[in-house]
């Protein structure tokens, strides 16, 4: 898609945006037209965030993830995959190219095919299969094998979880990095892996650690040095470390994720910018419908396993709450309120004014584009970015204005429809569809274009 016009002027651009939860009032309105919203039941896919399917590549010889698989995957409204890679082959040297160039391939389909995934290393998926993981040069260099991969596809990449140490890559068992350390000295190897990673990938890409005390440990101060507003996606090593539990659920502690109440309201604060995810892995009295839906709003969850734990999926199903789980994890936005002038002039300013609700469990945490294309009645299109606007501080439970002055095009003519685009802002996905944001409204999304439509009005 190529775009016509691209309008950067200041005249173009605000009038004021506000990240506030919205007063509601409407006198400030008066004079423009008034176009109400509703937001829909409908569950549908949407980019880097939702439920997520599992791929594992246990060597050089696996089978590269197909088109087809993406695509039965998001007619079940995954956009997600979990790519679990197990360079086991090689714990005493190099990752051999070949293992190198699957990953490579199926960083490619995930590209073409609209998806994206969490990434994860490790070398053993058995507490009985040792060794559990290599000498931590071996990881070093393991990490800088893949390095230019993760440079080249970080586009298609949500979040790097920190592996590599342990059995699944998950840092309990281990026989070389310090079992069961306590003290920010003992996590020292492994935040060299973690350093390492945070090299390794694009800066505006996160590492997810387990626990809260890893995070502690190697990147706080203390449990009360967590993220705001002025210290999140500023680039550093700090506002980049993300959080996955693997046992979601599955006991008053998430079977030892948590030591205290401290370590929760760590977790609380920083996952309001940064990716919470990971799978349930028991039945318990803590994973209720009830308490998990205020788990999943307190910790601003994104992404879930759609395949593990069986049981616990299966009791959200027979208490009827997997489908609301669906709908809100992650980010979930819509429009509530289109205030537009009531006369549009070709040449001349058109103000319009948006609510944007989210009533999902998180903002979207990873940088997204803010566009508002208009298209006229002779199919010319005219696109005005908006750098100003974040939808990273679109947190969840909140509305957000955007109030803004667009110049008509001198030549425009005939019925103009006015859209409102999120797409990705990296430029090897920014013209796909499938990487734009659909909002949660009837007969706004377009498919084709990826935009959403706001408002019409004729020349």
């Amino acid at each position: 898609m190529k775009k016509i016009a691209i309008i950067l002027a200041a005249a173009a651009l605000a009038l004021c945006v506000s990240c506030n939860k919205d007063g509601g009032k409407t006198d400030e309105y008066a004079g423009l037209s008034h176009q109400t919203f509703v937001e829909t039941e409908e569950a549908f896919p949407n980019p880097e965030r939702g439920f997520y399917f599992v791929q594992s590549f246990k060597s050089a010889s696996a089978y590269p993830i197909v088109a087809q698989s993406i695509e039965r995957q998001r007619l079940q409204n995954k956009t997600l995959v979990y790519m679990g890679y197990y360079p086991k082959d090689y714990m005493e040297g190099d990752i051999a190219p070949e293992f190198l160039e699957l990953m490579r391939t199926n960083m490619q389909t995930l590209r073409e095919n609209g998806a994206k995934c969490i990434l994860r290393f490790a070398y053993s998926d058995s507490e009985s299969e040792t060794p559990w993981d290599p000498k931590p040069e071996i990881v070093q260099r393991h990490i800088q094998n893949i390095t230019p991969i993760l440079q080249e596809y970080g586009d298609v990449i949500m979040v790097f979880q920190a592996g590599f140490v342990g059995v699944w890559g998950e840092w309990y068992y281990t026989q070389n990095f310090v079992s069961n350390p306590n003290t920010p000295e003992k996590h020292a190897l492994r935040k060299q892996v973690t350093d390492a990673m945070l090299a390794a990938l694009p800066v505006d890409r996160q590492i997810a650690l387990r626990t809260p005390m890893f995070a502690r440990m190697m990147y706080a101060d203390s449990y009360t040095d967590t993220l705001t507003i002025a210290k999140a996606h500023d680039g550093s090593n700090r506002s980049r470390i993300s959080a996955f539990n693997d046992c979601f659920g599955a006991s008053s502690n998430d079977t030892g994720t948590f030591s205290g109440e401290q370590t929760r309201t760590f977790w609380k604060a920083d996952t309001r910018y940064v990716f919470m995810g990971g799978e349930t892995c028991g039945l318990s009295a803590y994973c209720t419908c009830e308490a998990s839906l205020k788990d999943m709003e307190d910790y601003h969850w994104t992404y879930l396993n759609s395949e593990y734990h069986g049981g616990v999926l299966g009791r959200w199903r027979k208490d009827k709450c997997i489908d609301e789980i669906e709908r809100r994890l992650g980010y979930r936005l819509s429009l509530t309120d289109v205030y537009t002038d009531n006369a549009a002039v070709a040449g001349q300013d058109f103000r319009v004014v948006l609510k944007v609700k989210n009533s999902g469990f998180s903002a979207p945490i990873n940088p997204r584009g803010v566009e508002l294309v208009l298209v006229d009645g002779n199919g010319k299109k005219t696109v005005y970015e908006q750098p100003d606007l974040d939808p990273r501080y679109w947190f969840a439970g909140e509305t957000v204005t955007i109030d803004r002055l667009v110049k008509i095009p001198a030549d425009a003519t005939g019925e103009c429809t006015l859209y409102l685009n999120l797409p990705d802002p990296k430029p090897t996905l920014h013209d796909n569809p499938l990487f734009s944001i659909r909002l949660a409204n009837e007969n706004v999304w377009d498919d084709t274009t990826g935009y959403n439509k706001v408002a019409t009005f004729t020349l």
